[in-house]
């Protein structure tokens, strides 16, 4: 077996977009990526195959699902059911970190 593993202080982030950036690290069957998102940043509604858990790490997000919304803090986690339309809003003046796993693996993000 050989073992691979990263340190997100050592990753450059990766602009997404304007005000969005991430880190990623994707394995056999899954992603996780680290997401940084500014205040002020345009949200960006889209769907994908995969299933997505968020949970956010910092800062305050009103996070779309299909036709529902919540808001979520620190601690909080909500799951994206795969080919469901969705985006997020930072609320407030904080930038949110959330940290992302997806199923299946999402190659295009290595």
């Amino acid at each position: 077996m050989n073992i691979h593993q990263i340190d997100w202080s050592k990753m450059d982030w990766q602009p997404v977009r304007e005000g969005v950036d991430r880190k990623a690290f994707t394995g056999q069957g899954a992603t996780v990526a680290l997401h940084r998102l500014m205040p002020g940043h345009k949200p960006s509604p889209h769907k994908h195959p995969h299933e997505q858990i968020v949970y956010i790490i910092a800062g305050q997000i009103r996070f779309h699902v299909g036709d529902e919304e919540t808001v979520l803090g620190p601690g909080g986690l909500l799951v994206v059911p795969p080919d469901t339309m969705h985006w997020g809003e930072v609320v407030g003046n904080e930038a949110v970190l959330n940290l992302d796993v997806f199923t299946p693996a999402r190659p295009e993000y290595v």
